[in-house]
């Protein structure tokens, strides 16, 4: 961590999203207010647990696929959350060393952890902006530093926009975004829905909103189709996570869950 810098305070009295989805994947990095908000919502939904880890395992083929097969070099994280397992510039340049990387997140937790944990290949860079998935010129401006806007950039908004209830602002964030990067581009998607198991989830999210300072919203498939206007959707289109290119030994027994994801081609 850089000499000077110091670490941001920490509610740890009020739960949030990044600590209680640690707490879900198994993770170490959250407090007793979290593990309870997590509970809650795990009395309601059990499969919660499942769907945090399949969600982890999209990234993990997304991030393969992007770099291998579309020869993507530069990634832009939005939502990071708390890094574990297979963060996206472990698995991009465990494929390809030189590939770039830039998380961004407004957690302090998730900052400290940040400065500490992630780290770059000499050939690549990894960095990371504290900033807004609300605030899309800061993100541009700031990623500037690590990414060139010249060459096809993978945006990553993985489980984020849930957290913006407008759906044009969503729309405008995207835009954005999409504006700054040239054609070649990608754009990556989970967004949870109640497609599958109904009022249980809704129930779920209910509870959620309940305690978490940060509302969340579910979406139809259709809305969140919607937000890939425009671009060409990578096959097979949106799916339920689990059935996302699956890996070969877990082709033709993936549930379904109310977790979807997609990837778009600019």
């Amino acid at each position: 961590m850089d000499e000077g810098v110091q670490n941001p305070a920490i509610d740890t009295t009020v739960p949030h999203s990044a600590r209680i989805w640690n707490y879900w994947l198994g993770g170490k990095d959250n407090y007793e207010v979290d593990q309870e908000a997590a509970r809650q919502t795990m009395e309601v939904l059990p499969e919660i647990v499942d769907i945090a880890r399949h969600s982890r395992a999209f990234l993990r083929r997304a991030v393969r696929y992007l770099v291998a097969e579309a020869g993507i070099r530069q990634f832009l994280d939005i939502g990071t959350g708390l890094p574990t397992a297979d963060n996206t510039h472990q698995v991009a340049q465990s494929i390809a060393p030189e590939c770039r990387v830039v998380y961004v997140d407004n957690d302090p937790l998730v900052l400290v952890h940040a400065r500490a944990l992630l780290t770059s290949t000499p050939e690549g860079a990894t960095d990371y902006i504290d900033a807004d998935a609300r605030d899309p010129d800061t993100i541009v401006r700031e990623a500037a530093r690590t990414l060139d806007f010249t060459r096809p950039v993978a945006i990553m908004m993985l489980g984020v926009l849930p957290f913006i209830g407008d759906d044009d602002q969503v729309r405008t964030i995207l835009r954005r975004l999409l504006e700054a990067v040239p054609p070649g581009s990608h754009l990556a998607i989970t967004h949870s829905t109640s497609e599958v198991t109904g009022e249980r989830v809704i129930e779920a999210v209910r509870r959620w909103n309940e305690v978490a300072p940060t509302p969340y919203t579910l979406r139809s498939p259709q809305t969140i189709a919607s937000f890939f206007d425009g671009m060409e959707l990578v096959e097979p289109g949106l799916v339920s996570c689990p059935r996302w290119r699956p890996d070969t030994h877990q082709i033709g027994d993936q549930p379904d869950m109310d977790e979807y994801c997609a990837i778009g081609r600019k």
